[in-house]
């Protein structure tokens, strides 16, 4: 059995580097995505007025993202494992990038809807890739980090950005969000197909770095095993003990995800009296201490690991204690200093940050043949947290008025997630798919 310390790099003399070329384009990509995602949230303050937006449309709005992108993660899995990551993820990026700039020219909040609904539906490959990339371009005991890195970039991407559009907001109008919000995505999707490769096909990589990735437990000959998908295979996926703990936290997590990047903005504004341009300020906060989470998380769990403990304990640990800090954002409804609840939320999402290491287990777990897969209904399920949260806090504001009950809320659901991975995730081992001469493994 392989080492959890995996194979040392002195072992492989003369290996290419590729693979971090590869993370610093997810790194990117990563940010744009969250741009293109967040730029609603930005533009809401000012845009609901010209659009006559009440608390309940524009949560019917903020959701129209997820409705699409939390149906279609399952196929995106599909076609990132039957077409591959490059074409796929390349393709996607193009498409969400261009309707998120023609929201720059609508007028109704259908078209907004609909808008918002073709970009979810564009963006559902997007972490699926994330984590088929990685598997395939890192070994385990790199994964960690490089998941933390990919993952950190949403938060690096709207701590550097929100200000920026709140400047574009507040100096040429809310269409100039999403102008400038889509452009920079069409720019990234042509540089995506000119830099990224699997690695079985990549022109700069050598045969030494792929040794050392697949020894290490990577996957990066995947491209070349073609498996057919067989509902036996979703059915597996969706009754095995570890895959559900997962699911259930991960839908816990993007609770708080998706009320920072929906109602938060218009949190500070109408609850707590910001103005637009020191919403950016304050917004942008929370996501510098979600990013050093990240961070944080994913080198703490390689360290973890490179130090002999087990792979439940390396990935867990980081988790379940970013789950149950971030809880702590209800805190915010017991004082009315402005200091005290950006740091509230800060310290709340910089253990968001830490527990995003969610992402590890996908790769650490999914059936080697089928990562797009189960990374697809992994990102299925947690994002139905994108379409119910936003609804349930404008139902909440619009009887009360208030964001007290929305805080609770979300701290509820985190703290439920904690429980999901100290319950029901046992032991992360990766699924085996029976084949027609091996008996069926028990799911729970």
């Amino acid at each position: 059995m392989m080492s959890n310390k995996g194979p040392s790099v002195n072992s492989f003399p003369g290996k290419t580097n590729i693979r971090y070329i590869m993370l610093g384009m997810l790194f990117i990509v990563t940010a744009v995505n969250y741009i293109d995602r967040s730029a609603l949230g930005v533009a809401a303050p000012v845009m609901k007025e010209d659009l006559y937006l009440d608390a309940v449309k524009l949560g019917l709005a903020f959701s129209a993202f997820n409705w699409a992108y939390t149906m279609f993660n399952i196929p995106g899995g599909w076609l990132l494992d039957r077409f591959g990551a490059r074409k796929v993820y390349g393709t996607a990026l193009l498409l969400w990038s261009t309707f998120t700039l023609f929201q720059g020219f609508i007028s109704t909040l259908l078209a907004l809807f609909i808008l918002r609904f073709l970009v979810g539906i564009m963006e559902a490959p997007s972490f699926p890739g994330n984590s088929r990339l990685t598997t395939m371009w890192f070994p385990q005991h790199e994964r960690g980090r490089a998941v933390s890195i990919y993952n950190s970039a949403q938060y690096f991407g709207l701590a550097l950005f929100t200000p920026v559009m709140a400047w574009i907001l507040q100096t040429f109008g809310w269409n100039h969000v999403f102008i400038v919000a889509g452009s920079a995505g069409i720019f990234m999707a042509i540089l995506w197909f000119i830099v990224v490769r699997e690695p079985s096909n990549h022109p700069r990589v050598n045969q030494a770095e792929l040794d050392y990735i697949n020894s290490g437990g990577g996957l990066a000959n995947i491209e070349t095993h073609k498996t057919k998908v067989k509902w036996s295979h979703v059915r597996l996926l969706l009754t095995n003990r570890q895959m559900i703990g997962i699911y259930i936290g991960q839908y816990a997590l993007n609770t708080i995800v998706w009320f920072f990047l929906t109602w938060f903005p218009s949190y500070l504004v109408d609850e707590k009296g910001l103005t637009l341009m020191e919403t950016g300020f304050a917004a942008s906060i929370p996501y510098i201490g979600a990013f050093f989470g990240c961070i944080l998380g994913g080198f703490l769990s390689d360290t973890l690991l490179k130090r002999g403990k087990s792979l439940a304990v390396a990935r867990k640990t980081p988790i379940i204690a970013g789950f149950l800090l971030s809880s702590t954002i209800v805190l915010a409804n017991y004082t009315q200093s402005t200091f005290a609840i950006i740091l509230i939320m800060s310290i709340a999402f910089f253990a968001k940050g830490m527990a995003g290491l969610t992402w590890t287990l996908v790769g650490d777990m999914a059936p080697k043949e089928l990562v797009g897969l189960s990374a697809g209904i992994f990102n299925t399920i947690g994002n139905t947290a994108g379409i119910v949260t936003p609804l349930v806090i404008g139902f909440i504001l619009n009887k009360t008025n208030s964001f007290s009950g929305a805080l609770v809320f979300v701290a509820s659901i985190l703290f439920i997630g904690a429980l999901s991975y100290i319950f029901i995730v046992n032991k992360p081992q990766r699924i085996e798919i029976p084949t027609d001469n091996t008996p069926h493994r028990k799911a729970v």
